[in-house]
C-alpha cells in the first residue's frame, strides 16, 4: 500500500497554523507525507521573521503556498479579518485543485489520500470531494464552542439572535439570557456565546459565516479536535451522539512533546511575529510562581486607555510580569510598548519584561509563572490547562467568552475581568488568583489530566492512533 499523503490547509491566521502544525508534524512522525499549505504571505512573513529554513521541509514533510486573493491594500483595511475570510472562501479553490494535481503527478510524491482542512476553510473540503480525495476537518476551538457554533441558527429560530436593537448590547440582556437546552452544556448565558451573535444585523457577515462554517467543518469523512476527553466530557458526549468519526488528540502540544520528545526544532510553530528567546532568561531570574504573564494573542486590539489601565493594574498587583505586546497591540497608539504611559515604563524598570512575541508554551510552563491575563483565545486556554497555570480571564471576541465561562465556572481555574477595563480590578484580579491555593489546586489536577491523556494508553495518544489507522485505511486517490 502507499503511502498516505495528507494535504493540510490552515486557516492564515497564527491561532489555526500553528495548531494545525503541530498535527501535521505528529502525523509525519508517524510515517505519513504530508503537504502544508500556507498563504503566500504567511509564507513569506514567516522567511522574514524566522528565516527560509522554517519552511523548508524535510523527507516527506514539504511546504507549499497558495494566493489568497488579498492585495497589500486590502491587508490595511479596517475589515481586513472579515477581507480575508471572503477572500480564502471564494478565492482560493482553484489554486488549491491546481495544487493537489501538482502534487499528484510529481515524481517521487505519493498520491493525494487525504485533505486536512481547519475550520473556516471548508472550501477545501468542497475541493477535495469534487476530486474524490476522503477529507478530515479539525475545528481548532473547544468543543464547547463547535457546540456553541453549531446553534447559531436554532438560536435565530427561537428568536434570541439576531438582537432586537442596540440597546441589547447593554441592557444586561446578553447577561440575563439563560440557555439551557444545549446538549451536553451547563445553562450558559447568551453573553457566552460567540460574539458573532451581538448583531442586529440578520444578514451580518460574521454570524452567518461562523455558523455556516461550524456546520460544514461536521461534513467531513472525521473531525478533529484539540481538547482532551477528559476536560470536556459532557460535551463531547452529546457531540458523539452526532458525529461518532470524532478524534479528540489534545492538548496538542503536550501529545507532541510526549511523541517527539522536546527537541525543539520539532515542537516549534511557525511565527508570523519575532521572538524574543531573552525573555526565558529573564524568567530564570525570578521566583518560583512569582511571575504574571500577559499575552492578549494574535488578534486582539487595545485602545490606549484600555492598555494604560492593563499596564496601571500589573503595577498595582506588586507582582513582576512578563507583558507580550505586539506591534499592532493598540489600536492608533503607532506602536506596541510605544504607547506606554511614560511614567509607567519608568517606575517598572526592573520588575518587568516587556517583549513583542514570546514561545507562549515554553513561558506557561515555566516553574517561575504563577498566574496568566489572556483574552482566551482555545490555544492559549488549552496551553493554560496543560501546564497548570490559573488565568485572569478577558474574553473579547468569538469563542473566548465560552472558554472563560468554562474556565472560571467548569473548570474553576480561573477569574474574569469586566469588559471595562479598571486598573484597580486588574490589580485585585491577578492578586487574587496569584494567591489562590485552590485554584492552583484545581489548576494542577487539570494538568495531571492532561498529562494522562497525552501519556502512553491516555485517550488522547489512542485517538491519535485510530486516527493514523484511519488515514492508513484511506483509498488512494490520483486525480
Amino acid at each position: 500500500m502507499a503511502r498516505p499523503h495528507v494535504v493540510v490547509v490552515p486557516y492564515p491566521g497564527s491561532g489555526n497554523i500553528n495548531p494545525a502544525l503541530q498535527i501535521a508534524k505528529l502525523l509525519h512522525h508517524h510515517g505519513v507525507y504530508v503537504t502544508f499549505v500556507n498563504t503566500e504571505h504567511n509564507h513569506r512573513r514567516v522567511q522574514a521573521t524566522e528565516g527560509a529554513g522554517a519552511v523548508r521541509g524535510r523527507e516527506g514533510f514539504r511546504f507549499e503556498a497558495i494566493p489568497d486573493g488579498l492585495s497589500e491594500a486590502d491587508r490595511g483595511k479596517q475589515d481586513y479579518g472579515r477581507g480575508l475570510a471572503v477572500s480564502t472562501s471564494t478565492r482560493c479553490a482553484a489554486p488549491l485543485r491546481d495544487l493537489i494535481a501538482r502534487l499528484n503527478s510529481a515524481p517521487g510524491v505519493p498520491p493525494v489520500t487525504c485533505v486536512l482542512a481547519t475550520m473556516l476553510m471548508s472550501f477545501a473540503l468542497g475541493v477535495a470531494r469534487e476530486l474524490g480525495i476522503p477529507t478530515m476537518s479539525f475545528w481548532t476551538g473547544s468543543a464547547a464552542a463547535l457546540m456553541t457554533h453549531m446553534r447559531l441558527r436554532e438560536l435565530e429560530e427561537r428568536g434570541f439572535v439576531p438582537l432586537k436593537d442596540e440597546s441589547f448590547l447593554t441592557n444586561g440582556y446578553l447577561d440575563t439570557t439563560v440557555i439551557d437546552w444545549i446538549p451536553g452544556m451547563p445553562p450558559i448565558r447568551l453573553g457566552d456565546f460567540s460574539s458573532f451573535l451581538r448583531t442586529t444585523d440578520p444578514n451580518d457577515f460574521g454570524l452567518r459565516f461562523n455558523e455556516s462554517e461550524a456546520n460544514k467543518c461536521t461534513k467531513a469523512d472525521a473531525l478533529i479536535l484539540n481538547t482532551f476527553d477528559g476536560l470536556e466530557a459532557d460535551v463531547l458526549g452529546a457531540l458523539r451522539a452526532e458525529y461518532p468519526r470524532m478524534y479528540t488528540i489534545g492538548p496538542l502540544g503536550s501529545l507532541l512533546r510526549q511523541n517527539l520528545g522536546s527537541a525543539t526544532d520539532d515542537s516549534a510553530g511557525l511565527s508570523l511575529w519575532k521572538q524574543d528567546p531573552e525573555c526565558l532568561a529573564w524568567l530564570d531570574t525570578q521566583e518560583h510562581r512569582s511571575v504574571v504573564y500577559v499575552n492578549f494573542g494574535s488578534h486582539t486590539v487595545l485602545t490606549p486607555e484600555q492598555l494604560a489601565e492593563f499596564a496601571w493594574g500589573l503595577a498595582a498587583s506588586g507582582h513582576p510580569f512578563l507583558w507580550s505586546i505586539r506591534d499592532n497591540l493598540v489600536r492608533g497608539g503607532g506602536g506596541g510598548q510605544a504607547t506606554l504611559p511614560p511614567a509607567f515604563t519608568a517606575e517598572m524598570a526592573g520588575r518587568c519584561h516587556l517583549t513583542s512575541w514570546c514561545p507562549q508554551e515554553l513561558v506557561l510552563r515555566h516553574p517561575g509563572v504563577g498566574c496568566f491575563l489572556t483574552h482566551n483565545g482555545w490555544n492559549s486556554t488549552c496551553e493554560s490547562v496543560a501546564a497548570g497555570v490559573p488565568m485572569v480571564c478577558w474574553p473579547g471576541f468569538s469563542d473566548q467568552y465560552t472558554n472563560c465561562k468554562y474556565v472560571c465556572e467548569v473548570w474553576g481555574v480561573g477569574v474574569r475581568l469586566d469588559a471595562e477595563v479598571r486598573r484597580e480590578q486588574v490589580a485585585r484580579h491577578v492578586t487574587e488568583v496569584m494567591g489562590s491555593e485552590e485554584k492552583r489546586r484545581s489548576a494542577a489536577k487539570w494538568k495531571e489530566a492532561a498529562e494522562a491523556a497525552t501519556g502512553a494508553a491516555g485517550s488522547s495518544c489512542e485517538n491519535l492512533l485510530s486516527m493514523l489507522r484511519a488515514f492508513s485505511n484511506t483509498p488512494n486517490s490520483k486525480t
